[in-house]
């Protein structure tokens, strides 16, 4: 039996607590040297006297993160996260090395595609945090998602 979930399985109001996932000095380096080349990532000594008076991850590192997050809660289980945008993307606090994240995601509107009635468009409200409770991303992605009709 299929662990799947479809349009008709979620709820508004929903909420689904993603696993944990710690963020190493190396990985930030190493995210930040391919695509986000700045000294304060990918340089700890340096980015003592930076803005950030010490080493953060890359934004773009961090909403990476929260992918994954996503991806490990299984939100519809076997099926894959099909992204179709992002809104309200938003770094409140740095993420730094040794940090644990973890995010909430909320079910926050649910609607039938009109022109594809075998889908739907599920709007995600995403919260991460780190191991001190702070806010270090908020997020509205958007993900198209099956009803059983277009599986069967």
């Amino acid at each position: 039996m299929s662990d799947s979930r479809f349009l008709e399985d979620l709820t508004v109001g929903e909420i689904i607590k993603t696993p944990t996932i710690e963020i190493t000095e190396s990985e930030i380096i190493e995210f930040a040297s391919r695509y986000d080349p700045q000294f304060m990532h990918t340089d700890p000594k340096a980015a003592v006297d930076g803005p950030f008076h010490g080493q953060i991850a890359s934004g773009w590192h961090t909403a990476a993160i929260a992918m994954r997050l996503m991806v490990d809660a299984r939100i519809l289980g076997s099926e894959p996260l099909i992204g179709l945008g992002v809104d309200d993307l938003r770094w409140p606090k740095p993420v730094r090395p040794g940090d644990t994240i973890e995010a909430q995601i909320e079910i926050a509107a649910i609607h039938r595609s009109h022109s594809k009635p075998g889908f739907g468009i599920v709007r995600l409200k995403l919260t991460a945090r780190n191991q001190n409770g702070e806010v270090v991303l908020t997020m509205s992605p958007s993900t198209w998602v099956p009803s059983r009709s277009a599986r069967s």
